[in-house]
């Protein structure tokens, strides 16, 4: 139990200093952006090119690893759509985040921190891996739905939007560059090894802080029951999912398949709310769901590292 404790209680302790420096009024919603642009731009691009360039990459396709984690998605988004439509009588756009909502991981201010200190330098290529496509393909989803389910949407316009924000993201790009580095046989050295270094060991301390400030933001009022109903599709059915398919259903590596759990095990993204306030809905569901699934995952996440045998 200690074991899993160690896991846990240092990553959901620091998104609770940062939420307390916000609640004293220590930090504001300043310092909330300014932690969280820093780490998307700078900090977390250095720590996927150091991890990148000193791992090693697969020599094939993981197929299964892909298939058990997007299948999980897949079930949990479709049952989100439709309690959204049948038990709330939500719209179809709003059904669309509420899908998303229940799919959405938080892989970077609290996945990233959590499957790295559970599986070391084992678990980073398929951490970084996964977060390469999940971000493109669950972003791609979610405005796509959104969009043909309004009238008049511009799918031109907001096809090639999406398109320039994907291939302009720091985390794709970094992605890019490590993949890159390491085909070649660059490993970084020296200053630049040192930079890297240094910016890297931010990454994590910098996000959890943020997030902490961020839920200030979000509390747990609105839209509570909705918002229940998608935390227990997001902390209970995904990771459940991704465990039969990855380690019953489909070959993938032990390791590997642990982390696709632990992925699926994490609380709401923020990218739902940011979604859903782009499109003024659901505004109050998804800021719910990701306060309440991020103060549930200290437990549920315990769970599946019990169950991993991390």
């Amino acid at each position: 139990m200690w074991s899993i404790l160690s896991v846990t209680l240092p990553v959901f302790g620091i998104i609770g200093v940062g939420f307390c420096l916000g609640r004293l009024g220590f930090l504001g919603q300043e310092a909330a952006n300014g932690l969280s642009q820093y780490v998307f731009a700078a900090a977390l691009p250095a720590l996927i090119i150091k991890t990148l360039t000193a791992s090693n990459l697969p020599s094939g396709n993981p197929w299964g690893y892909w298939l058990a984690y997007f299948g999980g998605v897949f079930v949990v988004w479709t049952l989100g759509m439709w309690a959204a439509r049948r038990w709330f009588g939500r719209s179809r756009p709003e059904a669309a985040i509420h899908g998303f909502t229940a799919g959405q991981s938080n892989t970077i201010l609290v996945g990233m921190p959590i499957i790295l200190q559970a599986y070391g330098q084992a678990g980073a290529v398929p951490l970084f891996l996964l977060v390469a496509v999940h971000l493109p393909i669950m972003m791609t989803t979610a405005t796509a739905l959104i969009e043909s389910s309004t009238p008049g949407g511009h799918w031109r316009e907001t096809a090639w939007r999406l398109s320039v924000t994907m291939l302009s993201h720091p985390i794709v790009i970094s992605l890019g560059i490590g993949v890159v580095a390491k085909e070649l046989g660059y490993i970084p050295t020296g200053a630049v090894k040192d930079v890297i270094d240094l910016l890297a060991a931010t990454a994590i301390p910098c996000a959890l802080v943020g997030l902490g400030l961020a839920l200030m933001r979000y509390g747990f009022a609105g839209d509570f029951s909705a918002a229940a109903v998608l935390g227990v599709l997001k902390l209970v059915l995904h990771p459940f999912l991704v465990w039969v398919l990855a380690f019953h259903v489909f070959p993938v590596p032990r390791v590997w398949a642990g982390v696709a759990v632990l992925f699926a095990a994490m609380p709401t993204g923020i990218n739902c709310h940011i979604l859903a306030t782009r499109y003024r809905l659901a505004e109050a569901t998804t800021s719910t769901a990701t306060a309440l699934t991020t103060a549930m995952a200290v437990f549920t996440v315990s769970f599946w590292l019990f169950v991993l045998g991390v």
